[in-house]
């Protein structure tokens, strides 16, 4: 059985590499760091509901903060979903270090609402935790905005689930409560044109991002899944973008016939920040049947999230 990593692995071997990446600069002494905001507004994204920096719905390149090299910063969002039958709240903080290393955390509770009753589980809560880390491994997006280069990030981020009652039918699927995602990220900024565009690539086993645990008797294996995002600054404060994420199948369809099927998700959205220290994103979400053997329809609705910088 594949054993998905850890944060005690992957810490580690991140901070190898990136002492590896530096010792060609190690004769010269590094300045200190301090708290700064050096970025161009917008440029360091908004918060996902997984806590990273990037889009609503998938992670970026760029690192959490206006934080430049030298620098250090921080985020913190709280963000609420609303579809026709569910509902989600994630918060979390992000701290951006020296526009190279990003670590986060995440809290999201999944209110199951007309599905839980259906089960026989009124009242029925989904949630989960995240810590993630991620780092720039090449790149700078806005020094290599005249170029074809964009800039690239590695980033993992490490899940654990609490299904309440509904635990153990998704152990009798082959789902665990524990599961980690790794990801490659490259965003390309045109900031002449005021476009950016993003590539993520995600490997991973979650079931509806981790809240229905990870794998299955369908699928036990990582899977790579794309991630796109597409955004234009309509002016230095306002942007107005589309992403698309893929989502794996992992667990056995014939339990419910198609009734666990996973559809992916998909967001129009405007992003304002009217100033460093605070951002709001709206959103139009598409998170496509939901346990449809439940409920047939899609679940589309409002994403309001708001950043606080600092």
């Amino acid at each position: 059985m594949n054993r998905p990593p850890t944060a005690a692995t992957l810490i580690p071997l991140l901070a190898a590499l990136a002492l590896a990446g530096t010792a060609a600069r190690a004769e010269e002494p590094a300045p200190p760091i301090t708290h700064g905001s050096g970025k161009l507004l917008l440029t360091g994204g908004v918060s996902t509901i997984d806590g990273a920096a990037g889009g609503g719905l998938t992670p970026w390149a760029v690192t959490a903060s206006y934080a430049t090299e030298g620098q250090f910063g921080g985020t913190a969002h709280a963000t609420r979903v609303s579809t026709q039958d569910y509902a989600m709240t994630s918060y979390g903080a992000a701290v951006g270090i020296a526009d190279r290393f990003e670590l986060s955390i995440a809290r999201q509770d999944f209110d199951t609402g007309a599905t839980g009753i259906a089960l026989g589980l009124p009242g029925l809560h989904l949630k989960q935790d995240i810590i993630a880390i991620k780092w720039r491994v090449a790149g700078d997006a806005v020094v290599d905005s005249d170029r074809w280069m964009p800039q690239f990030a590695i980033g993992a981020e490490i899940k654990s689930t609490d299904a309440a009652g509904l635990a153990p039918t998704l152990g009798a699927l082959g789902a665990r409560t524990h599961g980690t995602d790794i990801y490659l990220s490259a965003t390309k900024l045109f900031l002449a044109q005021g476009i950016l565009v993003n590539g993520t690539l995600r490997a991973t086993k979650a079931n509806q991002n981790g809240l229905l645990g990870f794998g299955g008797t369908a699928h036990d294996r990582y899977s790579l899944q794309p991630e796109v995002s597409l955004a234009w600054l309509l002016r230095k404060d306002l942007a107005v973008g589309v992403e698309y994420r893929a989502k794996p199948d992992n667990l056995n369809p014939s339990i419910l016939g198609a009734g666990l099927k996973e559809d992916d998700w998909s967001d129009l959205f405007v992003a304002w920040a009217p100033n460093k220290r605070v951002s709001l994103t709206l959103a139009y979400v598409d998170l496509g049947r939901i346990v449809p053997a439940v409920i047939a329809r899609r679940q589309t609705g409002a994403y309001l999230s708001a950043q606080f910088a600092f």
